[in-house]
């Protein structure tokens, strides 16, 4: 038996939020249940408002937005609508 560690990345067009994006991951019907997903971390990022134009709504662009997104550094983690706390 072997174990993976999978990366997903979800946008939430609906706004349900972390708790239940986590809940839908670990609650979908698996036949005989046949994978068990738990979710371990859950990191969040504003992206601002959605439109066609947006780097992560382009496949060339999505990557590195979110490596940008996404980085260690903390100078490049928050976007223009985030403030570090």
């Amino acid at each position: 038996m072997k174990i993976y560690k999978i990366e997903v990345m979800v946008i939430d067009f609906d706004q349900i939020g972390e708790e239940d994006i986590k809940r839908a991951i670990e609650n979908a019907r698996y036949p005989n249940r046949c994978i068990s997903p738990q979710v371990k971390k859950i990191e969040v990022r504003d992206i601002g408002e959605w439109h066609d134009e947006h780097p992560m709504n382009k496949t060339c662009q999505s990557e590195a937005e979110y490596q940008r997104l996404f980085s260690p550094n903390a100078e490049l983690r928050h976007g223009p609508n985030e403030k570090e706390t």
